[in-house]
């Protein structure tokens, strides 16, 4: 049974100045609801937490990406060199280039990466997206499938009716609603609770099925889901065979090995407040590590100086 919403407070030189709420569900390794917080059975925007799933989609239907460059399909990458180069080996591979992407252009979000694209004369472009690896796997498993390219985000294009199928057979649960997502792809509306289901689906499965594969180079790469400064990576890297994907609006999954599992909204989109609700759903439970407490809550700065932080209540 679900209870009310958590309350995360925004601490600032002793008082509280504003607040967050959030939902939160937590799942034993048998699947049963040890936390739930809020409304998490209503239809929600999952965002880039839905990747993983899309990429299985793509899988399923003939994607042939391993490793690093199977993690970065999943991607909501940061534009740090090493994913704009992955992207572009995606493509590569498909026998096409970054002039077929159909994601929007942007500057990198790694902020050092950005000062060298802008200090290089460089600008926006597609490939710098951080969903352009989802979108260059998408073009690649059209290419395999000799599926047109120029329309891969149509919602009625094969490939979408293919990652829509996954995701429905996943959570377990009829797509509600499609939306477009900030990168201009297909959009699944869903609840958490089948969010939940299906990153569980994913670390429980067969070695070497499928679904363990695209689980397996996601936990093996954290940084190429992410980026090397990213709260995600930092999480995988400290607690081995979690499975951690943000996605916009302040939505969190993540799944461990032996099925604990669990998701997270801010209900205001918040972005500020996600890390430490997840944190509290992973030590819910048990799952803990040293690595966690600096994640915990997230300082805010005054004149340059520590004089707060964002907390759980």
């Amino acid at each position: 049974m679900s209870t009310g919403s958590l309350v995360v407070e925004v601490v600032r030189s002793g008082f509280v100045e504003s607040v967050h709420r959030a939902r939160m569900l937590a799942v034993g390794a048998d699947g049963s609801v040890v936390r739930a917080h809020g409304a998490v059975d209503a239809l929600v925007s999952p965002r880039s937490s839905m990747k993983p799933f899309q990429a299985l989609g793509m899988v399923h239907s003939g994607l042939a990406l391993e490793g690093e460059l199977l993690a970065l399909a999943c991607a909501s990458h940061d534009g740090e060199p090493f994913h704009v180069e992955g992207a572009r080996r995606i493509l590569a591979q498909a026998g096409l280039d970054e002039s077929a992407l159909r994601c929007p252009e942007d500057l990198p979000g790694h902020e050092a990466s950005r000062e060298e694209v802008l200090r290089s004369g460089g600008g926006r472009a597609r490939v710098y997206m951080n969903c352009s690896g989802k979108h260059a796997a998408m073009l690649a498993t059209c290419a395999a499938n000799d599926w047109p390219l120029a329309t891969y985000l149509d919602p009625k294009h094969p490939l979408q009716r293919a990652i829509r199928a996954t995701v429905e057979e996943l959570t377990c649960e009829k797509v509600a609603a499609t939306g477009v997502d900030g990168c201009g792809a297909p959009l699944f509306f869903v609840s958490m609770t089948g969010v939940t289901r299906a990153l569980r689906a994913l670390v429980l499965a067969e070695p070497g099925s499928p679904e363990r594969r695209v689980a397996d180079a996601f936990r093996a790469h954290p940084e190429w889901t992410s980026g090397t400064a990213r709260a995600e990576a930092k999480l995988m890297r400290a607690i081995p065979g979690l499975l951690v994907k943000a996605g916009a609006e302040a939505f969190d999954a993540f799944a461990f090995e032996d099925g604990r599992a669990g998701t997270v909204k801010i209900e205001d989109g918040g972005q500020r407040a996600r890390v430490p609700v997840t944190v509290a759903a992973l030590r819910a439970l048990g799952l803990d590590a040293l690595g966690l407490d600096a994640l915990a809550t997230a300082p805010l700065h005054g004149g340059g100086d520590p004089v707060g932080e964002i907390r759980l209540a």
